[in-house]
């Protein structure tokens, strides 16, 4: 049984963006039952399960709620790409006939928390262990990435236009997008003289803040065959850490997905130059490009070139975050689920007016914390 093709059969969204009616919980129940629903797989059949962030004892008690009884568990906690993360982890588990069927459930009312003052965002990430040394200079995630920015700027001459054709990109590609939280087109100006918040970054080279959750659903080869939905296979897998205190981190403008993409590509068999569309979290602009030059999409430090002229956009030479990404649709503060749904839906050809046509191969990259973990997927027909 080893070595088994692995697909993903089921993908679909909860509510998302203004959800103030529902707990996370419920999320996770909307997003599980769609996509099982997605799948035509019913719950008694799924024998795996991987969460996070959500329970007593996660994923243990969202099983629970979930009406779940798995024999598989997983759950980690280092960041937004947890989701690509678990997939390559529920894929060699599915490879080697550990499990037949997992699924991946996130929910977050991180939105709606906030506004109803349930809890104080972290933006320190606690001060104990190394990162301690960060903590007295009052570094939260946002200044981190503004100094990726202005060393990229200083070392290749990226431009802070450039920076913000990425945000201005995505909120094109939302306005196809009737489910994305921010639709109406935005320009360069826009976004350089919106508010600042971390030199040089102003408020729309940073992610919206909204609620949301979603679902996949994985199985081998031969139980896809019955499923209700072509399969979209899992190709190639790599993972890679970095770093997380500031002072360990020997490039400031070298992703990890450097080492990750390097092994998914080399796993799946294709190079960049294949791929038909890209889903790259996008907290923060530069985030996306260091990430398109560390997968190989350009050489390092012409990410900024690379973008200026739409390659981006729907209908451009790279489509890139077609949903909106977390910079414009949806960013519930663990993206990395939606670069797998919104993969899953373009390479179904399932996306509407955003739709990418004749899409065969797409690149999923997740990126954690501060540039300090990476996982990227590649997925087909």
């Amino acid at each position: 049984m080893a070595n088994r093709r692995v697909a993903i059969v089921g993908a679909a969204t909860s509510d998302c963006g203004r959800v103030d009616d529902k707990t996370a919980f419920q999320l996770h129940y909307q997003g599980t039952s769609r996509a099982l629903a997605d799948a035509g797989i019913d719950k008694s059949e799924v024998d795996g399960f991987m969460s996070s962030n959500t329970g007593a004892l996660a994923p243990v008690e969202l099983a629970e709620y979930l009406g779940l009884r798995p024999n598989w568990l997983d759950s980690t906690g280092h960041g937004g790409s947890i989701w690509e993360f678990m997939t390559e982890h529920a894929a060699a588990a599915i490879s080697q006939g550990l499990v037949e069927v997992v699924v991946l459930s996130y929910g977050s009312t991180q939105r709606a928390d906030l506004k109803k003052r349930l809890r104080m965002a972290n933006l320190s990430f606690g001060s104990r262990g190394p990162i301690q040394f960060d903590v007295p200079f009052g570094h939260p995630v946002g200044s981190k990435y503004a100094m990726v920015a202005r060393r990229h700027m200083y070392e290749f001459g990226t431009t802070i236009e450039q920076l913000a054709e990425v945000a201005v990109s995505t909120r094109y590609n939302a306005g196809f997008n009737p489910d994305a939280y921010y639709q109406e087109p935005i320009t360069i100006d826009d976004v350089l003289s919106a508010p600042m918040v971390w030199d040089p970054l102003t408020k729309l080279h940073c992610c919206i803040r909204s609620d949301g959750g979603g679902a996949i659903v994985l199985t081998s080869e031969e139980r896809a065959r019955d499923c209700a939905k072509a399969p979209v296979w899992v190709l190639g897998t790599g993972e890679a850490s970095s770093h997380v205190t500031m002072s360990e981190w020997e490039d400031f403008t070298e992703s990890p997905c450097v080492r990750s993409g390097k092994l998914a590509f080399e796993r799946a068999g294709v190079t960049p130059s294949d791929i038909d569309t890209c889903q790259i979290y996008d907290a923060f602009t530069p985030m996306v490009i260091l990430t398109l030059e560390g997968l190989g999409f350009c050489k390092k430090g012409e990410g900024g070139p690379f973008v200026q002229d739409g390659k981006l956009r729907v209908g451009g030479a790279l489509p890139t975050n077609t949903d909106g990404g977390g910079l414009s649709s949806c960013q519930p503060g663990m993206r990395g689920m939606f670069l797998l749904i919104e993969a899953v839906k373009q390479l179904r050809g399932e996306c509407g007016d955003r739709q990418v046509p004749n899409a065969e191969l797409a690149c999923v990259n997740g990126t954690s914390g501060w540039f300090s973990a990476a996982s990227t997927i590649i997925l087909g027909k």
